[in-house]
Formats: C-alpha cells, sequence, structure tokens
C-alpha cells in the first residue's frame, strides 16, 4: 500500500513537467490557451461550434478535442475550421499534458490566436491535470441540476471562468438558479459566471470574454 502515494505522485510530477513545456511552447507562438472542462451533455462542442462561427475573422482559432471513442466531435468542429485535432483517450478519463503535446504538434501554433482544448466530459479526473493552459473553464447545464457546483468543488475552485449553459430552459426544468450562484459564490469569489444559452445563440458574454482575453484576437502582444 505504501508504494501508491509515491506512484501517484510521480504521475502528476511528470504530468506538471510536461505541462509547463507546453505553456512554453504557447507562450513562443503566442497562443491564448483554454481548458475547457464539462459533463457529457452540457453543450461544449456546441458551444465550441457557435464560437467558431461567431469569431471567424475575429481571430484564428484551433481546438483539441478529447474523447474516449470517436471523432464525431472532431467531425463537427472540421466543417468551421481546418485547425481540429482529435484525441481520443480510450478507457482514460481525462487529457493530461503529453496528449496536448502530441495534439498540438499537428497544428500551426503560430497561425492562431486562441486554442480551446475540449477535455473528456468529466467534472472529476480533468481538474487534476494541467495541461499547460493560462485559463480553466468549468461548463454546467441546467439540465444537469442546480447542485452540481455543491457536488463538484474542485472544479469550481480550480476554475478561472464559470459557464451555465442552457438557461433557455430555466422555465421548465427545477432549477434554482440562485442557489447555484450562491453555491459558486461560496466556492469561488473571483471566477466570472456566466449564464448562456447556446441553443439560443445567446452567448454574448462568453464570445466577450474571449476577445478581452485574447485582446481582440492579438494574443501575440501577450509574448
Amino acid at each position: 500500500m505504501s508504494t501508491k502515494v509515491p506512484i501517484v505522485e510521480n504521475v502528476l510530477k511528470l504530468n506538471d513537467e510536461m505541462a509547463l513545456q507546453n505553456r512554453e511552447v504557447f507562450q513562443r507562438a503566442g497562443v491564448f490557451v483554454v481548458d475547457l472542462i464539462g459533463a457529457p451533455g452540457a453543450g461544449k462542442t456546441a458551444l465550441l461550434e457557435l464560437t467558431l462561427r461567431q469569431l471567424k475573422g475575429v481571430m484564428n482559432i484551433g481546438v483539441i478535442v478529447g474523447d474516449p471513442a470517436t471523432c464525431r466531435d472532431g467531425d463537427r468542429l472540421a466543417k468551421h475550421s481546418e485547425h481540429i485535432v482529435q484525441v481520443n483517450t480510450g478507457s482514460g478519463c481525462h487529457l493530461d499534458a503529453n496528449q496536448v503535446r502530441h495534439a498540438m504538434d499537428k497544428l500551426k501554433l503560430a497561425d492562431l490566436d486562441l486554442l480551446i482544448i475540449e477535455n473528456v466530459g468529466n467534472l472529476i479526473c480533468p481538474v487534476s491535470f494541467n495541461l499547460g493552459q493560462h485559463c480553466k473553464i468549468g461548463m454546467f447545464s441546467v439540465s444537469e441540476g442546480d447542485d452540481k457546483a455543491a457536488k463538484h468543488p474542485n472544479l469550481v475552485v480550480s476554475a478561472d471562468l464559470l459557464i451555465l449553459n442552457k438557461i433557455d430552459l430555466l422555465p421548465y426544468i427545477p432549477f434554482d438558479l440562485e442557489h447555484f450562484r450562491q453555491d459558486v459564490a461560496h466556492l469561488n469569489r473571483t471566477a466570472p459566471l456566466l449564464e448562456i444559452s447556446v441553443a439560443r445563440n445567446q452567448a454574448t458574454p462568453w464570445l466577450h470574454w474571449l476577445k478581452t482575453q485574447t485582446h481582440l484576437g492579438s494574443t501575440k502582444q501577450m509574448v
């Protein structure tokens, strides 16, 4: 039993070392990178489809898509951008820094202003693995219930931005919005909470946040 802790610590240490290398590559390329974490069905891929459509011509965006199997999400996004890489993790429940490193080698990072890593649909495992990103984003949806932020505090605490999707369903689903907001504020008082509806194309706060963070697509000024 005593050997398990060192093994886990070693895995995370190696991952963090690779993440630091990834971050250095991102910095040299002048690309702003976000790690998007959310449960299956939260609307991550739909949000990225909307993002690629709405910001076309404003900034060059690449996406690394993580999924246990199939290339369906990658295929969906490839209709809107040529800068898409699919990573299948098999039995793995998250992306790690090494997988991201191999994926980003297939992209021309210097041509990008923004790189979004769509992590595997999971609210637990991806949180612990640094990928070298600049920002970590936690995504929830009304259809998941208003208790998810409290049940997954590690994601909320570590997030730089939080998104609540599918607010168009509020009139139809038992969801205490104020209770959800209070849980988020209790866990993380600094991360903005954006309330959006991808299905209704109501994602202006998200698009504005991206533009602000990437200086309207000119991340080359950040290096």
